[in-house]
């Protein structure tokens, strides 16, 4: 009698146990590998650039290869631009010919370790530098013909930009020593991103959540008189 309730708790005790350990979440580890350099073929360019990159294991398994630093929009999520390999043989080559391109920006999940793709409309991932602020990113967008350069204010969660304001016209025949518009400057309380194109050419968007105005010189006067 007493063996068979001994062995009736030993039973529920390790079915409380299976339970906890089934309900208790996976946690995963994200991680970045070293650092490479490597060879990057740009049309806007004739010689090769060099391009930095590393790669980013979940739970030690690769996951994808990434540029640059990362982001961390909350202690959970974070942001980082993505690097991969393209086949640039042709067909009548015996072999692929494979080149590193930089690609678009992932939003990585730390506690679930799910990575997905980034929706930044006209984002051209050599010509746009984006600045990132909480979840916003600012950057200067292309046009598909390249003919005309935006100011992009994109919100992390939202398929349309908050902002895409035309900056200037383009000559995409026409090859820049410098990229024609800098990275985008952010400043908080209020939050506001200044865009400088070509030209020294200046022009600062006030952001309030969904929404973005025009600052123009007479409230920066202001602003600085209040200060």
């Amino acid at each position: 009698m007493f063996l068979r309730h001994l062995r009736q708790v030993f039973i529920c005790c390790f079915a409380l146990s299976s339970l906890a350990t089934a309900a208790a979440p996976k946690t995963h580890v994200i991680t970045f590998g070293k650092w490479n350099t490597v060879q990057y073929h740009s049309d806007a360019e004739d010689k090769p650039l060099a391009l930095k990159l590393r790669p980013m294991l979940v739970d030690t398994r690769l996951k994808e290869f990434t540029l640059g630093s990362i982001h961390d929009v909350t202690d959970r999520l974070f942001v980082v631009q993505r690097a991969f390999r393209v086949n640039d043989g042709l067909p009548e080559d015996s072999a692929p010919h494979w080149q590193w391109q930089p690609g678009g920006w992932l939003l990585v999940d730390r506690a679930t370790g799910h990575v997905s793709s980034l929706n930044l409309p006209e984002f051209d991932a050599f010509f746009s530098t984006p600045s990132w602020y909480r979840d916003y990113a600012a950057y200067c967008g292309i046009s598909d013909d390249g003919k005309k350069i935006y100011a992009v204010v994109a919100q992390i969660g939202r398929r349309k930009p908050i902002l895409k304001k035309l900056l200037l016209e383009n000559d995409p025949n026409k090859k820049e020593e410098t990229k024609p518009c800098s990275m985008p400057s952010w400043e908080r309380s209020p939050a506001r991103v200044t865009f400088v194109s070509a030209g020294d050419a200046r022009q600062t968007f006030a952001i309030r959540g969904h929404t973005v105005d025009i600052v123009t010189d007479m409230q920066d006067a202001e602003e600085e008189a209040v200060k």
